[in-house]
């Protein structure tokens, strides 16, 4: 650990523990230091993070973990890492905290932090409307001030003393337009007619683990009823690259005309006429991308028990989620077969009526999601940081 800053200096604790988490806290970051360049930020980041001038205590593939199970196995070493961290930030006498998402970390982290004075801030509301509806109470003992990506969250935190801000999405700013895919298909040299196809197995390592050779016998599915298919795979870091590419070997797939792309998942689903997308905020660029796509996701089946009891919708992509109502297809567990994946894949691309509806609904999330994000999360953090006594 290094020495804590002079008591002049003002630091900013926060977490991110995923690479959605890391993008948001970088744009957070930047928009904070057009305020304050003062300002310093110190805790679990990731790269993006750290290009926006986070230094790092703890590396966010440390929290890249998914599911019950998974995260049973490592659990002594994140408990380490959370009383390290909350130690650390203390010594530091940080006067705010910021949580972004990885709520099963972040929630107990800020509620220690908040009963040690430090004023909270946890940016991305946990999907309490989807299931955990009781945790509502347990985020309002740990969380002054809740950001929300979606207009429908605030009603949530009705009753409790959490302030909630709908901030907007940042994704839907940068949205796809009717020209996006023409325009990405030539940076990317493709041309126009040949069917595109965006392959998105997930950003965590666990999560390539389960689903790279899903995608890639999916892939070989689609290849044999198309043979003139690409495929664009958007790998999150170097890590999954190389998992993916043992995949690609294992599956005999090397010889598939695929494009594997470092990061630019929303260049792939912009140029994709159909993505077949992992569950997550994937599955919100791929809206805003205006991709038609396919939602699918596996966790290990005592997970996947566990979830269900507790789910209180009965679909889980956030296309759906945002519209009330499926519109996007979900394959889980044991629906998503490489067979199904690649035939709801092949279905949805043969369908032109269903891909220009998709691409009229995403349009209107775009519409609803945008907000002038930047300065909405500056402004709050900018709040916080004086009612904390650590700004002006």
């Amino acid at each position: 650990m290094n020495t804590p800053a002079r008591r002049d200096t003002v630091t900013i604790g926060i977490v991110a523990g995923e690479a959605s988490g890391d993008l948001l806290a970088a744009n957070l970051i930047r928009a904070v230091h057009a305020r304050d360049p003062a300002i310093r930020f110190a805790g679990i980041a990731g790269p993006k993070m750290q290009d926006a001038g986070c230094e790092v205590l703890f590396p966010l593939e440390k929290l890249a973990l998914r599911g019950f199970v998974e995260v049973v196995a490592h659990l002594p070493e994140l408990v380490r890492i959370r009383r390290q961290l909350a130690r650390e930030l203390l010594a530091r006498r940080v006067p705010l905290f910021i949580g972004v998402d990885a709520p099963d970390f972040n929630l107990g982290l800020e509620r220690r932090l908040k009963h040690a004075g430090v004023r909270t801030i946890h940016y991305v509301s946990p999907s309490v409307w989807a299931w955990r509806r009781e945790r509502v109470q347990h985020i309002a003992r740990s969380v002054d001030r809740m950001l929300a990506l979606f207009p429908f969250e605030p009603a949530i935190y009705h009753g409790t003393p959490v302030t909630v801000d709908f901030v907007g999405h940042p994704l839907a700013a940068q949205a796809a337009t009717p020209a996006s895919r023409r325009q990405t298909r030539e940076t990317l040299k493709l041309k126009p007619a040949t069917p595109v196809f965006a392959l998105l197995p997930g950003s965590r390592q666990s999560e390539i683990d389960m689903h790279a050779g899903l995608v890639l016998r999916a892939a070989k599915i689609i290849h044999a009823a198309r043979a003139d298919a690409h495929f664009l795979v958007p790998l999150a870091s170097r890590a999954t690259r190389e998992i993916f590419r043992q995949a690609m070997h294992d599956e005999d797939a090397e010889a598939l005309p695929m494009t594997l792309l470092y990061g630019h998942a929303d260049d792939a689903l912009q140029a994709a006429d159909v993505g077949l997308v992992a569950s997550g905020t994937a599955t919100l660029e791929a809206a805003l991308a205006r991709c038609p796509h396919v939602i699918f996701y596996r966790v290990s089946p005592l997970t996947a028990r566990i979830v269900a009891r507790r789910l209180l919708l009965p679909y889980v992509g956030l296309p759906n989620v945002i519209a009330g109502r499926f519109v996007v297809a979900e394959l889980l567990q044991d629906d998503a077969t490489p067979e199904n994946m690649a035939r709801a894949t092949l279905n949805l691309f043969d369908d032109a009526v269903t891909r220009r509806r998709l691409d009229a609904l995403f349009a209107g999330f775009a519409q609803d999601l945008t907000a002038d994000s930047d300065t909405r999360v500056a402004d709050a953090v900018m709040q916080e940081l004086a009612v904390a006594g650590g700004g002006c």
